[in-house]
């Protein structure tokens, strides 16, 4: 549950129950006068006696313990009110704290935008319930220490500087240590899967767009050892992201032959892609599952409709439709 990974840096697997993902990595760096946490794990019992467990072991004191968190997804935030104290700083991007502190909203907002694009009302019902944003999110928010392209974070022997990285969520931060040759990559970089790219409705359509300049921005670090947040660490930084942006130039080429076939919402070209799931068929994916596609889907649309390969149309009853060019 708890390896030392470099001198004084820890990883623990948080668990993730029900999800692929199988479970989170949280970072501890264990320092004086003051330690870091870097993400924490969802808001529930099994992720709370699992970093309790692994901060006892590690003797921890939480009132001598900042809080990073990369991003504002649950699996990695989740857990951030229960372990900050008084004596804490949690830090947190700006782009992100609407969400945080008007999730209702936010929720009403996104249902209406996906509906647009032709998501099913009736799958939208069932994704509230199942949907992390709202059963596992953060409770008791803590104060927030906002952080932007450059600020410093520091623990004992560690230096990271703040490196915006927009793409899987519109705040997402990377923490990049020069001297060390480290980089903490959250969610922006994973070793063997691809992160989600998700439309939101209060993004400027370009998800897909900023997530591959935010790689271009990695792409020049000199980097020996990458910390994702999920599965293994990553080595060869530069060749995992001529991956990623092969991988969704591959995404974006499978849309186009599909809207060969004539003119599409997203949610229809989204069920044609080919995904990485094991279901046979579309309709047997949880709902859950099928948002996640759906907002990646739309984000190539969106994506390939500003290089002006794509046309987007809103038709009389505002759903908006896809076709080539």
């Amino acid at each position: 549950m708890v390896k030392e990974l470099l001198p004084c840096l820890y990883r623990i697997h948080v668990p993730l129950p029900e999800s692929p993902l199988k479970y989170l990595n949280s970072y501890v760096i264990k320092a004086s006068p003051r330690s870091l946490i870097i993400d924490t794990g969802m808001n529930r019992e099994e992720c709370l006696q699992t970093m309790k467990s692994a901060l006892s072991e590690l003797d921890i004191d939480l009132n001598k313990t900042d809080i990073f968190i990369t991003h504002i997804h649950a699996d990695h935030i989740g857990l951030a009110g229960h372990l900050a104290t008084e004596n804490s700083k949690v830090y947190f991007n700006r782009a992100e704290t609407f969400e945080i502190n008007s999730p209702g909203i936010w929720w009403q907002r996104m249902s209406q935008f996906a509906v647009l694009y032709g998501f099913p009302p009736d799958e939208l019902s069932k994704l509230f319930q199942s949907h992390p944003a709202t059963r596992y999110r953060i409770k008791n928010i803590p104060n927030l220490t906002i952080m932007k392209e450059g600020d410093l974070v520091e623990a004992g022997d560690y230096s990271f500087r703040c490196i915006e990285t927009p793409g899987h969520s519109p705040g997402h931060l990377c923490l990049y240590d020069a001297r060390k040759r480290l980089l903490v990559s959250g969610d922006h970089i994973l070793k063997d899967i691809t992160s989600n790219i998700t439309t939101r409705y209060d993004d400027v359509n370009n998800a897909l767009g900023e997530y591959l300049h935010s790689l271009d921005k990695i792409y020049p670090l000199d980097i020996a050892l990458a910390l994702p947040g999920h599965r293994n660490y990553l080595t060869d930084v530069r060749k995992r992201i001529n991956e990623l942006k092969e991988h969704h130039r591959e995404r974006a080429s499978e849309q186009l032959r599909i809207l060969s076939k004539g003119e599409q919402d997203a949610y229809q070209v989204t069920t044609q892609m080919t995904w990485d799931m094991k279901y046979e068929k579309w309709d047997e994916i949880q709902s859950m599952q099928k948002y996640f596609a759906f907002a990646e889907g739309l984000a190539h649309l969106q994506y390939l409709t500003l290089l002006g390969k794509a046309r987007e149309k809103k038709l009389s009853d505002g759903r908006i439709v896809y076709s080539l060019s």
